[in-house]
């Protein structure tokens, strides 16, 4: 039976400031849970038995097996699955995020932990292995930005820097810098690199001014029929989804 404390503490982890106290983070359900233990280190797991049968080995350093329903005491979701596990916390290297050669996200101020762990399943979708975020957008570990990725963050390398300092430094190497905007150019009409970085902004926002002069490239995504009136914006995970799909469009 899990102790109080034990208890205590998988629930403080909904908080980033646990999660970053003791470098670690949560992962609940049957497919994210299995995609994570190939990417992280396990801390602790606590699963249904037939779930258990399924998956031969577990590397976690510590084990228990759910006989009392446990799971929905510290589970994070409305409906709890067959597992939540604990995992180590990632430490990566910026400068692996280089976008001389590949395509990079960055994201500056999304807010909502659902559209970023979206974006990170877009990313992983379209073959984009790095997101530069800024140090105010949301925490790709929280527990509903995890379980929003399903499993994509395994694959995602997710780095937090001061953004305006990453973009100017790809600008002075003649990084190609597209970001949208409501007021940029047609993306179906502008041509795209196979590198470069692509700037998303926040929700409400959008790009913010202090990094708006170093985006090179303007994008707008088109509503249809042009005359026709539509919403203001679209939501940011939508956004980034129709301009990654065009930049991979573009390769064949």
């Amino acid at each position: 039976m899990l102790s109080k404390n034990k208890i205590k503490y998988i629930r403080s982890l909904e908080s980033k400031k646990f999660r970053n106290i003791h470098h670690v983070f949560v992962a609940e359900g049957n497919k994210v849970v299995a995609d994570m233990m190939g990417a992280f280190p396990c801390e602790w797991m606590l699963a249904k038995s037939s779930w258990m049968a399924t998956q031969g080995n577990i590397p976690a350093e510590e084990l228990w097996t759910d006989e009392e329903d446990e799971i929905r005491k510290i589970s994070f979701l409305t409906t709890p699955q067959s597992v939540i596990a604990v995992f180590k916390l990632p430490s990566y290297d910026i400068r692996e995020a280089d976008a001389s050669t590949r395509l990079v996200l960055a994201l500056d101020g999304v807010q909502d932990p659902g559209n970023l762990g979206t974006i990170v399943r877009l990313a992983n979708w379209f073959g984009i292995e790095h997101i530069v975020c800024s140090f105010d957008t949301a925490d790709a570990f929280s527990p509903k930005a995890v379980q929003a990725t399903m499993g994509a963050l395994s694959r995602v390398k997710v780095h937090y820097a001061d953004l305006k300092t990453y973009l100017t430094d790809a600008s002075n190497r003649s990084i190609p810098l597209y970001g949208t905007f409501l007021k940029g150019e047609n993306l179906y009409e502008q041509p795209l690199s196979r590198s470069g970085i692509i700037v998303m902004g926040n929700e409400g926002n959008g790009i913010r001014p202090d990094i708006e002069p170093l985006v090179g490239c303007r994008l707008y995504i088109p509503s249809y029929p042009p005359e026709q009136l539509a919403s203001e914006s679209l939501n940011v995970a939508i956004a980034t989804a129709i301009v990654c799909a065009e930049f991979r469009r573009r390769l064949k």
